[in-house]
């Protein structure tokens, strides 16, 4: 009897005997190796499926499950034949290493342990916090962790039904608020839904391009992007600063990416927006430090979100495609959230105008 569950990560399904067989098996049948999943190995079965839009269905997992539990293939369930062992290779390369490997000759490498979420009761006890993009995702990941930590979220996204099914699971002290934050008005809906008080602000909403370079962008792409990446997150800004002058302190992080590092992680209008949102991070932070206000960024890797990728531009995206092969993984919003709500708690003390890259080590490729 195999005691992983959908909740266990992909790598334990491809370590287990039989059920390794049958992923592989259904892998091979949509003309794919387990190399397609390397950066999805720490992610849990479950949720590999609800992001894949489709590509891994619901009745995989019921096949796999069985499989695992009694050890045979269900009928007319594709297999592979034989589960590799770490480092053999396969059809498309060299499969990446389940359970232990070498990366050099002598060194043993374990598979790390999975990540546990640490929730500190009380940190945010007593504080209003602003969380835009908290429908889906990172966004609603630190809505949640905010919440359970104690703390009255103002949650904010341009999805009513997101936001309802979120505030049903964490109860009064989840604010919803409904708004576009680029729109001028929509500032004043959420200090007012936050009572004029904010303590801490994450501006995580935001849009991807399609990967295209200067001469493929068009202006509607180029001015949604700029509007919501830039746009939104400086008039909450300069909503909630005056308050938090005023109160002594505050805590402001806005979410950037791994393409407010490098020129290389996406097209022309995305990588301005989020090195335009690092400049007013840092900026923010030099004109206020002293004052109790900190303002500082995060800054993403592969994030496994769900998040709408427009179809991608012809030239920039065969560009941009050569320099994802060094992501090391595909991180879960719970561990962004991890990130984030660091900086957005009192424990950040004394850090100001910091960009936090949690990429998982791509930045340092």
């Amino acid at each position: 009897m195999s005691n992983i569950t959908p909740a266990s990560p992909l790598r334990d399904w491809l370590a287990q005997p039989t059920a390794g067989r049958v992923l592989r098996g259904f892998l091979t049948s949509q003309g794919q190796s387990e190399d397609a999943l390397a950066l999805a190995l720490g992610l849990p079965l479950e949720q590999l499926v609800q992001l894949s839009g489709g590509k891994f269905p619901p009745e995989l997992v019921d096949a796999l499950v069985a499989a695992a539990a009694t050890g045979q293939i269900p009928d007319g369930v594709p297999t592979a034949a034989t589960a590799p062992t770490p480092g053999t290779a396969t059809a498309s390369g060299t499969a990446p290493a389940v359970g232990a490997g070498k990366s050099e000759p002598g060194v043993e490498i374990a598979t790390p342990d999975p990540w546990t979420e640490q929730v500190t009761p009380g940190r945010f006890g007593g504080q209003s916090v602003v969380v835009t993009g908290a429908a889906y995702g990172i966004g609603r990941a630190v809505a949640s962790r905010i919440v359970r930590e104690g703390g009255r979220v103002v949650a904010v996204d341009i999805s009513a039904d997101g936001l309802a099914e979120l505030a049903s699971g964490l109860g009064e002290a989840l604010v919803p608020v409904t708004a576009d934050i680029t729109e001028p008005e929509s500032a004043d809906a959420i200090l007012a839904a936050a009572a004029g008080r904010v303590d801490a602000l994450a501006n995580v909403a935001g849009v991807m391009d399609d990967d295209a370079a200067v001469h493929e962008v068009d202006d509607t792409t180029w001015e949604r992007v700029l509007r919501i990446n830039v746009e939104g997150p400086m008039r909450l800004m300069r909503a909630v600063v005056p308050g938090m002058l005023a109160a002594g302190g505050g805590r402001i992080v806005n979410i950037v990416s791994e393409a407010a590092l490098r020129g290389s992680a996406a097209g022309a209008a995305y990588t301005t927006s989020k090195h335009a949102l690092v400049g007013l991070t840092v900026s923010s932070a030099y004109q206020y430090a002293g004052t109790g206000v900190q303002v500082n960024a995060v800054a993403p890797g592969a994030v496994a979100t769900g998040i709408t990728m427009p179809a991608a531009a012809p030239y920039g995206s065969s560009r941009t495609a050569k320099m994802r092969v060094a992501i090391p993984r595909l991180a879960v919003a719970e561990e962004l959230a991890a990130s984030i709500t660091f900086l957005l708690s009192r424990d950040a003390v004394n850090i100001n105008g910091a960009i936090l890259p949690s990429d998982g080590g791509w930045s340092a490729a």
